[in-house]
């Protein structure tokens, strides 16, 4: 039987991935520090197995480096328009690219976070170049928070590891059923959707902020 402090644990975690799904763009200023570090935090746990073998947070040297980028990534992330930019549109690539790799059936590896590395590069220029910034930041918080959603309905709170929902959502979820991948499309398709059509009058605040602003 699940424990009260669980289940509101549980409510609490889904209500911030409705929130985050279908509300993204208009609390991006306040989620984008949370988004870098632990985007930050992945690719560094993640880039030191891909490269040297060492476990993701298996050992001190793996937590350190984790902490370190996402610190990093948080602060880039809040401070600078580009780096916000940059980081969200990179960890929207990398998702998508090592989620490509699982639907393959390959497992994690070199090759994998080298797709992962090159889908990430391919989407930061495709935003900076195209001018996609809203798009960037609606598409992927709705998939972050539907992600978020399905994670915690699929493996419960304690099974969830925020690492996973922002780098391989697509692996997490396609691990538990075909159904949950489809449940987790047409969340996202949703959020989208409602995210463009209650944001066409709104202008983002960090727009405003980090106007003229490298």
């Amino acid at each position: 039987m699940i424990g009260f402090d669980m289940l509101c644990t549980t409510l609490i975690v889904l209500l911030f991935g409705l929130t985050v799904c279908f509300a993204g763009y208009r609390f991006f200023m306040a989620l984008l520090p949370f988004w870098g570090f632990f985007f930050g935090f992945a690719l560094g746990a993640q880039s030191l197995q891909a490269l040297f073998g060492i476990g993701i947070l298996s050992s001190v040297t793996s937590w350190v480096v984790g902490f370190i980028v996402g610190a990093l990534f948080a602060a880039l992330s809040y401070l600078f328009y580009m780096g916000a930019v940059v980081i969200t549109a990179g960890s929207l690539g990398y998702g998508l690219g090592i989620g490509l790799m699982g639907l393959f059936g390959l497992n994690w590896g070199l090759l994998t976070w080298l797709v992962g590395i090159g889908v990430a590069l391919i989407v930061i220029a495709a935003t900076i170049f195209l001018n996609l910034q809203k798009y960037l930041i609606i598409t992927t918080t709705s998939l972050g928070g539907a992600a978020l959603i399905v994670g915690t309905l699929v493996l419960g709170v304690p099974g969830l590891s925020l690492a996973q929902v922002f780098t391989d959502p697509v692996r997490l979820i396609l691990a538990a059923s075909p159904w949950w991948t489809f449940g987790f499309l047409v969340l996202a398709a949703v959020g989208i959707f409602v995210q463009i059509v209650s944001s066409r009058q709104m202008a983002l605040d960090f727009e405003e902020r980090y106007a003229g602003r490298f």
